[in-house]
């Protein structure tokens, strides 16, 4: 692979290009300044205008979401996997039918495997714009969000309707239903009562992992995140692995899978057979299978990095050993 190609396979975080009507809240007061990011596949944007930086999908989608201080993600559900580290910023992470059953925060680095099938949102609780990077289960990234009832009639209130086929219409812009388009509809009560309160002590020991902690367990060998055999046990069709100086070594090496380098801190230096280039914080580069590559701190200093491979396992559900 020539220098060329794989920049094309490299997004980096300077040049993201973010879209503002990704959702239907797009206009809800305090979330309407949020940006959603596309960078691998087009995750669950509802709006026509959301860039996809990278179409091909490995089996997952890569997105970001970049908000100010006090802005929030409304309450929603998926069907797949709904990953999420902290690159810039403090976040709350909150859950349940209003957001009341629990929550957590996340600092940067952190990590959380939010449970398929409740509603979750998420806030931006620092000083300064936050941005947290996302992974996605399946192609398709689950078919799109399910929304809390009253995020809906919020955003209509406010000119935007959400369609049944999941495209979003902006009334304030002149936009209309199409003829024989019904809207999106509300959840009924017997649908909502599937969707499970659980609590923190249900969430934050199965569900989140604190930098630090992966820090020191990445000290001589890459530290399993998400798995059948990681820290947090999942089978969401994709692994994500931390990685820091000392966790590989400076050689060569391929895969039969996708791999997917996201870096958190400091400066990493990609190497392959025809090039070499330097990887950033909030930079994400998709290795094809089969490529011989290696990676490895281009500095001294604090490293850390966030690894991601597709598995053979169906995106769906999470997934619990038996």
């Amino acid at each position: 692979m020539n220098r060329q190609q794989m920049k094309n396979r490299i997004v980096r975080y300077g040049k993201l290009r973010p879209c503002k009507t990704a959702f239907i809240d797009a206009h809800t007061p305090g979330s309407n300044q949020k940006e959603n990011f596309t960078i691998i596949g087009g995750g669950v944007s509802e709006s026509a205008d959301q860039h996809v930086h990278i179409t091909e999908t490995p089996g997952f989608n890569i997105g970001a979401a970049g908000q100010p201080p006090n802005c929030r993600n409304s309450l929603h559900s998926h069907r797949t996997a709904e990953v999420f580290f902290v690159l810039k910023g403090r976040w709350r992470f909150f859950w349940g039918r209003w957001g009341t059953a629990g929550e957590v925060t996340l600092t940067e680095g952190d990590i959380i495997n939010i449970p398929t099938g409740i509603f979750r949102g998420f806030e931006n609780i620092g000083s300064d714009y936050g941005m947290i990077m996302a992974i996605l289960g399946g192609d398709d990234a689950g078919g799109g969000v399910i929304w809390a009832p009253q995020v809906i009639e919020d955003a209509a209130n406010h000119g935007l309707i959400l369609a049944e086929t999941g495209r979003l219409y902006d009334t304030k812009k002149g936009e209309s239903l199409p003829d024989e388009t019904r809207p999106m509809p509300l959840l009924s009560a017997q649908e909502l009562s599937a969707f499970p309160e659980l609590t923190t002590r249900d969430v934050v020991p199965n569900h989140v992992a604190r930098y630090w902690d992966l820090m020191s367990l990445s000290d001589t060998q890459p530290v399993k995140v998400i798995g059948d055999t990681g820290l947090l046990v999942d089978r969401p069709g994709f692994e994500v692995d931390f990685l820091t100086r000392g966790s590989i070594p400076e050689e060569l090496y391929s895969t039969k899978q996708h791999e997917i380098l996201m870096p958190m801190r400091g400066h990493w230096k990609l190497q392959w057979s025809d090039g070499e280039t330097v990887l950033n914080p909030g930079d994400t580069a998709a290795i094809p299978p089969n490529m011989r590559h290696a990676i490895s701190p281009a500095m001294t200093g604090e490293t850390s990095l966030y690894r991601v491979r597709n598995t053979s396992d169906p995106a769906g559900p999470t997934w619990k050993k038996q």
